[in-house]
This record gives structure tokens, sequence and C-alpha cells, in this order.
């Protein structure tokens, strides 16, 4: 009995887009975890970490879908095995849409992340959105509106360190021919 081959380029396009989100993901979240630093400003503490450059990075290389799913799944994960559990859903709805946003824009009229001026507004763009969701979402944990403001400049240092490292390294990414 012959076997014929089950070869399919469909399915081979559906693995490694499984696989680029899987690896998308992991990078968030290592990043995340490894590269951290804690903040004491204030009750909620607060966390300056290097997930947020790789998320910018992810959405500018690869667009809205994976800026969305690394920075949810990846930084959410970050939470719920690092002690920040109750900030998981907060985490999974600011990165998400702060991942998304990015890679829309950065993608934005056929760009496809080539545009340093536009990916550097995607990330501006972004700032605010994430800090909105976190203020949010601490004022309801915390029932005030006061003690969420002390988190404000820690969120503002990781999304411009992000910012920072993310571009250059977009850039360099961007040279190599994967993306050529």
């Amino acid at each position: 009995m012959q076997k014929t081959s089950s070869y399919s380029p469909a399915a081979n396009s559906r693995t490694f887009d499984l696989i680029l989100s899987s690896m998308a993901i992991a990078l968030v979240f290592v990043a995340t975890l490894l590269l951290n630093i804690r903040l004491p400003i204030a009750a909620n503490g607060g966390l300056v970490h290097l997930g947020t450059a790789m998320l910018f990075i992810i959405a500018i290389l690869f667009g809205p879908k994976k800026g969305l799913i690394a920075g949810a799944i990846g930084m959410g994960l970050f939470d719920l095995v690092s002690g920040w559990t109750l900030w998981a859903p907060i985490t999974i709805i600011a990165r998400g849409l702060q991942g998304y946003l990015v890679g829309k824009i950065a993608w934005s009229g056929n760009r496809t992340g080539n545009s340093t001026s536009f990916n550097i507004l995607a990330a501006v763009v972004s700032m605010p959105l994430m800090i909105a969701i976190y203020y949010i979402g601490e004022a309801i944990i915390f029932s005030s509106w006061v003690i969420p403001a002390a988190s404000i400049p820690g969120n503002i240092v990781q999304n411009v360190v992000g910012l920072i490292i993310a571009i250059p390294v977009a850039i360099a990414l961007k040279k190599t021919p994967y993306f050529k």
C-alpha cells in the first residue's frame, strides 16, 4: 500500500502561524518575567519590565492580531504565575488592546510596520489607552479613584523604555532577509 503525501500549503501556513503566535507569547512572557524591576512607589507597587518592548516589537513586525495575542496571553500569563493574579484580567484587556492598536497603526495603509514614524506614533497612541485601562481596573480593585494614580508614573516609564528599545530593534529586524 502506497502512502500519499498530505502536504498542504494552507495547513503548513496555519502551522507556521501557530508556531509564530506561540513564540510571540513566549517572548513577551519571558521578557516580562526575567527583565523586570518592582517599583516601591505605591500600595499597589508597580512593575517596569521589558515585556512592553517585546510587545511593541511583535506588533510592529507582525501586525495587530499577533500584537493582541502576544500582549494579552504573554503578560496575562505572567500575572497568573507571578503573584499578580488579581491584575490578570486587567492585563489581558490592557495589553491585548495595546498590542492590537500598535499593530493596527503600524500596519495601516499597507505599511506593514515599515514606517518608523508610524511605528513611533503607534506606540505613543497606545500608551494612554493602556494607562487608562489599568487606572480604571485598579480603581475598581481598590474602590478608589485616587490610589491608582500612583501607578501612572511607573506605567509611563515602562512604556517609554519599551518604545526606546523597540523602535531600533524593529528597524534592525526589518532589515533581515525574513522581512524583505
